[in-house]
């Protein structure tokens, strides 16, 4: 069988004047030569394998060369780091799911974040949810995105300890800051919630960010300057005890697909409507087509190279 190679790039280049206070990436971003990825199955994989059953079985990441492969919703990672279970300003939760993997991109970025949140008032760093599964892929539960390394899940809930004992994190819940179905927030809500989102949403390495429709219009409200950052939080169902950090893919790498660009603009009159359709729900519409059945998702309907990264069968 030919191996078909796809050719994918890590090098993130510096700034033409050089130097690394003149590069906009971040100082952990990954750069290294171009990497050529085959996309024959790694020995004994079953290409018609329920997909989350063979990432799910997956306890470590791969020996491949950090690389994101296919969508957020169908893809996967090679060379995916490990967060560390604690840090100086943050926990990984429930450990007992193994999905505190990504890119090394989405790794920095929570570190990077947690540092922001640990200098606000009331904040000892952040809760990290789920990440990624550790080569990413279909989950066996929950998620239908987190596939390629670049989504994380931040609690709500701030944290006033980083000692949490393995057993407090698998029973800790964090706290919802909704009320009235997500059309506004409660009492949980504070000042920096709002700080720990917009810190998210300014970092350029940050595509979207999804969090419940009350909470969006709360920061367009509040926010007095520049609402430009406000594009990338983008309002969606549940979202209210934690928010989504989705990253862009890394730049040069062939292979990943980026989600399209949010609309122009702050997106503040869209998420009013969204809260508007929440107080005063639009009747439905009879000529809605009906939800289609989901489609078991195998290892060959994902890209090629997530079957060459499993481990051998």
């Amino acid at each position: 069988m030919v191996k078909r190679l796809v050719i994918t790039l890590f090098a993130l280049t510096l700034g033409a004047c050089g130097g690394a206070e003149n590069d906009p990436a971040p100082s952990a971003s990954v750069r290294a030569q171009p990497i050529a990825f085959s996309e024959t199955p790694a020995e004994g994989v079953d290409l018609n394998q329920v997909a989350k059953f063979a990432f799910g079985a997956e306890k470590r990441g791969s020996s491949q060369p950090p690389a994101a492969f296919g969508s957020y919703a169908k893809g996967c990672v090679s060379g995916a780091e490990q967060l560390a279970e604690t840090g100086p300003t943050w926990q990984a939760m429930r450990l007992s799911r193994n999905r505190n993997w990504g890119h090394p991109e989405l790794v920095d970025f929570v570190q990077d974040l947690s540092r922001k949140a640990a200098a606000l008032p009331g904040w000892e760093g952040i809760y990290v949810g789920d990440m990624s599964q550790p080569r990413g892929g279909p989950m066996l539960s929950g998620h239908a995105s987190h596939q390629m390394g670049l989504d994380a899940d931040i609690w709500m809930l701030p944290p006033k300890r980083l000692n949490l004992s393995v057993a407090e994190r698998e029973s800790i819940s964090s706290i919802s800051m909704r009320r009235s179905a997500g059309a506004y927030t409660n009492s949980n809500w504070t000042p920096q919630h709002m700080e720990v989102i917009k810190a998210a949403a300014k970092d350029p390495r940050t595509a979207r960010i999804f969090v419940f429709p009350g909470a969006k219009v709360a920061m367009c409200n509040a926010e007095k300057g520049n609402k430009s950052w406000l594009r990338k939080v983008r309002p969606w169902w549940g979202h209210h005890y934690h928010f989504h950090v989705r990253l862009s893919c890394p730049a040069g790498l062939a292979g990943c697909i980026n989600q399209d660009p949010p609309p122009a603009g702050d997106g503040c009159a869209d998420a009013q409507q969204w809260v508007n359709n929440i107080l005063n729900p639009p009747p439905p519409n009879p000529n809605a087509p009906k939800p289609k059945p989901k489609r078991t998702i195998r290892v060959a309907d994902l890209p090629g190279q997530c079957a060459a990264i499993l481990s051998p069968r």
